[in-house]
């Protein structure tokens, strides 16, 4: 049987404005990069999701164009 990923919201500070925001995280993937609008700002960020081989995820998010 095939295990199933699931998202997780994980909080996190956006860039630009400061302010607290949750994201949701696919576990089934090692490593991620992605553009995430921000949901008080809408401007964007870019994101890098770590999932470690234990399970634990550590989220970095950065302005764009840092």
């Amino acid at each position: 049987m095939v295990a199933m990923s699931e998202l997780h919201e994980k909080a996190t500070i956006c860039p630009y404005c400061g302010e607290r925001i949750t994201i949701l995280v696919d576990d089934s993937v090692e490593h991620q990069q992605y553009i995430e609008d921000c949901e008080v700002c809408c401007r964007p960020m870019e994101i890098h999701v770590h999932i470690s081989s234990g399970g634990t995820c550590t989220v970095e998010v950065r302005a764009e164009n840092e």
